[in-house]
């Protein structure tokens, strides 16, 4: 029987032999075997390193302290030593370390040889069928479900994965490693699918530039939608150019579509967005969005002109009057050109809820909760003066958007809403009460708050 350091001598003079003329201009079939060659030496070398790592970490125990080999070397520990060594990572140091120990014989009280904890993975990686990161994936799964699944389900499932390994990627390895964990473990599912419920999470901040920034984690239940649109949207996307270019009689990128043009990255935020702005121009009373609006603003000189810039509600960064126009054009996108004419905004008593585009009006001066800069979808358009108390009336110099923490603060602490001017000039002042301060001076509020004028 040959070594494994051997057989990676045999295996990389193939190779060399092959590669002897180099690879361009390479013929198929021999580019293939070439392949072939370097993923099997590649799999031998992670034979031959995992028991060598794992007795480096056991002879650089931390019970030895100062007569670790680790710290010998100068290291702190073994995984240190080996990342600096191979010039790998922490983390890959560390996996290997952990098949060596898990296909390492272990040693019985006789002090006999005995079987590797996991003999199936041990006997494939020494083959060369697995290399490292599947038989650590295979082994973290097994070590997991132990004590709960049994030794003779642990062995036959390990059978069956070191048999259906070879020729899948570590991505899909992991897949059949999630179907192979519900069926040593039924009783885990639900557990672990509330873990991962509790665990999801959406980030959105915007960074120095403008650009929104958002990460995240989904749960199956609340990916599944998510990941099925996004792709057919895609997809379709892909079919259409794909159609387009067969029918001018090209390949595609012979004419460069936009489809091909953007990548599929670039292609699936397209595609979250136009989710995005469907919901908004959309009319189903049984949607959540709250009547949720993208405000697109400026000038009517800027509009006629061309010049200048605008700015989108929510957003810090401004976008040039050409991105504006093409926003305005799009279904739930309202352009707010400030100077135009308006609707009536004022109806005194005839009705007691503001209208939508009162709403939109108020939403312009305020941009938020007048108070405190939350978001416009957080807030809801109160009358200043009481609707039945004070005989308040639905105008917009009676009404104020104000989150609901900020609404219960005002009326529960005797705060005063002043409106000054009129229009676009418009200012909102909050006065505190005299427990607050003494002097009570007026706060200036809404988005004059946050205006910069050179």
């Amino acid at each position: 029987m040959t070594t494994p350091l051997a057989d990676i001598a045999d295996l990389a003079l193939r190779a060399d032999a092959l590669s002897a003329g180099g690879c361009a201009g390479m013929d198929a079939g021999t580019l293939m075997q070439l392949t072939d060659l370097l993923g099997q030496i590649r799999r031998k070398t992670d034979a031959a390193q995992a028991p060598v790592a794992a007795e480096l970490a056991r002879q650089s125990r931390p019970e030895l302290g100062s007569d670790s080999l680790a710290k010998k070397q100068g290291f702190c520990n073994a995984t240190t030593l080996i990342a600096a060594t191979t010039g790998t990572t922490i983390g890959d140091a560390v996996r290997i370390v952990q098949v060596g120990e898990g296909t390492a014989p272990r040693m019985q009280l006789s002090g006999v040889a005995g079987p590797a904890k996991h003999p199936q993975v041990a006997e494939a990686l020494a083959a060369g069928r697995i290399g490292a990161p599947a038989a650590a994936a295979i082994m973290g799964l097994l070590d997991r479900v132990a004590l709960r699944a049994g030794a003779d389900a642990i062995a036959q499932a390990e059978q069956t994965l070191v048999d259906q390994a070879p020729g899948l990627t570590l991505n899909d390895l992991n897949r059949v490693l999630l179907r192979a964990e519900a069926w040593l473990d039924p009783d885990g599912v639900a557990p672990r699918e509330e873990q991962l419920r509790a665990d999801r999470y959406l980030h959105l901040h915007e960074d120095r530039t403008g650009m929104l920034v958002f990460s995240g984690k989904a749960d199956p239940e609340h990916a599944a939608p998510i990941k099925a649109v996004v792709e057919a949207l895609v997809g379709a996307e892909l079919r259409a150019a794909r159609d387009r270019e067969q029918a001018a009689g090209v390949g595609l990128g012979g004419g460069e579509p936009d489809a091909v043009r953007r990548s599929i990255p670039q292609m699936q935020l397209d595609a979250l967005a136009q989710v995005c702005a469907h919901l908004l121009d959309c009319d189903d009373k049984n949607l959540p969005t709250g009547g949720a609006t993208v405000v697109v603003r400026l000038t009517l000189d800027d509009l006629q002109n061309g010049t200048g810039s605008a700015t989108i509600d929510g957003l810090s960064a401004p976008i040039s009057v050409s991105t504006a126009r093409r926003m305005a054009a799009a279904g739930g996108i309202i352009p707010c050109v400030l100077g135009g004419d308006s609707e009536i905004l004022d109806w005194g008593r005839r009705k007691r809820l503001f209208t939508r585009t009162q709403r939109l009006a108020l939403a312009e001066r305020d941009g938020g909760c007048a108070k405190c800069g939350a978001p416009l979808t957080h807030t809801h358009a109160h009358h200043i003066n009481w609707w039945t108390r004070d005989h308040g009336n639905t105008n917009l110099h009676e009404g104020v958007l104000l989150c609901d923490s900020c609404h219960h603060q005002i009326h529960d602490s005797g705060w005063e809403i002043r409106i000054t001017g009129t229009g676009t000039d418009a200012e909102v002042w909050f006065t505190p009460p005299v427990w607050i301060d003494p002097t009570q001076t007026p706060r200036l509020g809404g988005r004059k708050r946050y205006s910069f004028a050179a």
